[in-house]
Order: C-alpha cells, then structure tokens, then sequence
C-alpha cells in the first residue's frame, strides 16, 4: 500500500463494502473503514450477509469515497476476517482509530456506541454480545481518483 493509498486512507473512512453473492451478483453495503497498524479493518457481526459471502469466497472490493468531494479510491481485496478470542479487542482497537485517539495519547475512557458514551468494558461487552469481528483487507489491486 503506498502512501497515497494510506493518506486517503487516513482522510476518508466512509466506504461501501462489495461481496459476491453465491449466484455472482454484488451484495453492496455502506461500511466505515480506518488503517489499524497499516492495515484496513473493518468491523461486522457473525450474522451479516457479508461475513456469510467471506466465509465461501474471500474476495470484495471497497469503494472509500471522501463525503463531501468527489474523490475516491477502489481496492480489490481479499479479506481475513478475525474472530477470535481477541476480536471484542480488536474492534476497541479499530474504534479508537475510527473515533481520533493517538497513538501517543493515552487509551480514551471512553467510546461511542450508537450515539452514546461507553466505558471501555461497556463496549467490550457490547461486541461480544453482538459477536462483533473484524475483516481485514489484503489489497490486490487499486485505482481511483484520489
């Protein structure tokens, strides 16, 4: 991933998330998207559609689009989607990333969650409750205007 990629990256989270269906067809979703240690994660729950069409082909495209602009970036991607012991973690991880904590700041007391404030044990019981993983994405190919 070069440095552009991961400065858009950095800039822009807001994505649609692009899974075959069995019968080929494309299974869209508007995702959020962040570069957790140089890699892009995402979150899901056991039960999406998406995590089903993963588990049978791990192939998707992520189309990152800047809001306001009309910039963006295309990348075809292969995806490993961790759900592990570790995943209630893994998605604090990427929620910190998502909600501006440094690396250099210490960990915030808090994160958001459906419009509203949790401790860190609130939301790590939240993603268990809702069996929240994380996909994350192998770039295969991108391009775009960005």
């Amino acid at each position: 991933m070069d440095e552009r990629i991961q400065t858009f990256l950095k800039d822009n989270s807001a994505a649609s998330m692009i899974t075959p269906r069995r019968d080929g067809s494309a299974h869209a979703v508007r995702v959020g998207v962040a570069l957790v240690d140089g890699k892009i994660w995402s979150s899901g729950t056991q039960s999406r559609a998406r995590t089903k069409h993963l588990r049978r082909d791990r192939r998707a495209t992520l189309f990152v689009f800047e809001p306001a602009g009309w910039r963006w970036l295309s990348l075809e991607s292969v995806v490993t989607v961790l759900d592990g012991p570790d995943a209630p973690d893994l998605n604090i991880k990427l929620f910190e990333v998502m909600q501006g904590a440094l690396p250099q700041q210490p960990r915030p007391r808090h994160l958001m969650w459906f419009g509203q404030e949790k401790t860190i044990d609130e939301f790590r019981e939240a993603m268990i409750e809702e069996q929240r993983l994380i996909y994350e994405f192998e770039i295969q190919r991108a391009y775009g205007m960005y």
